[in-house]
């Protein structure tokens, strides 16, 4: 993948003496013989809500599809299982500006909709620096995830690594993943279950570190994984928080052609 020209400007660019270099990029394995690099990413934002008195859900989620898809904006309206008044809007851009100036107005207008704040996730897509698309991987593949109409059960939930790990040898950290990552791939080969991985850092109010949707054709699967991921050495003992988990199944889907 050709340098960008933003990124031949800042590599033009006088190093400070003292200061860490800092590098925003993206970066996948190589392909045509080069490693592919990019400053692009997908932004997602999960919002859940109850519907008051007065209003029906199936209504609201109706007028919120007609609204985003109105305005172009990606998004997948559930169902919460967990609450029969329950709502969740997820929606996506790589301008994280969207959902400010276009998701926002379209909430505002529907009043009957109160806000769980602690279901609340947002997150980028990143690279672990071995994708052989990186593009797909990161702008791609989780729409169409989150879109697949025959994956309608999702289940979001944020998560915090405790500081132990980031004290790890990069090779042991390795060999951890690979463990969480064998699982999650055996999952997928069988249609049970595939994943959406988001970085939060400085974006959850609750200080996690990642979000992760995982979507499937059945709810069992997804709870199943969760399950046997509790196993790894990961979760067992480097996750400090887990959860709140958020149950939903499609309503609504639409994404830009």
């Amino acid at each position: 993948m050709s340098e960008s020209s933003s990124d031949a400007e800042a590599t033009a660019r006088p190093k400070l003496a003292g200061l860490p270099e800092i590098d925003t990029n993206e970066y996948g394995g190589k392909r045509d013989g080069e490693r592919q690099v990019m400053d692009r990413r997908l932004f997602m934002q999960l919002l859940v809500f109850d519907v008051g008195a007065g209003a029906h859900p199936d209504e609201i989620a109706a007028r919120l599809d007609q609204s985003l898809t109105q305005r172009a904006v990606g998004h997948v309206v559930y169902a919460d299982a967990n609450a029969p008044r329950g709502l969740a809007l997820l929606t996506w851009a790589e301008d994280p500006a969207v959902f400010v100036d276009q998701v926002r107005p379209v909430l505002l207008a529907e009043t009957t909709l109160v806000q769980r704040p602690d279901f609340t996730m947002i997150g980028r897509t990143y690279s672990t620096g071995y994708e052989p698309d990186l593009a797909h991987v990161l702008l791609k593949r989780p729409i169409e995830y989150a879109t697949n109409q025959s994956w309608p059960w999702h289940v979001w939930y944020p998560l915090r690594r405790t500081g132990s790990f980031q004290k790890l040898a990069p090779e042991e950290q390795g060999s951890i993943l690979r463990e969480h990552a064998s699982i999650g791939f055996a999952y997928g080969q069988r249609e049970l279950a595939h994943d959406v991985r988001l970085a939060c850092h400085g974006l959850d109010p609750n200080d996690n570190e990642f979000v992760i949707g995982l979507v499937g054709s059945s709810l069992h699967p997804l709870s199943h994984l969760v399950q046997t991921m509790r196993k790894t050495r990961q979760t067992s003992e480097f996750i400090a928080k887990m959860g709140p988990f958020f149950v939903g199944k499609i309503l609504h889907a639409w994404s830009a052609p």
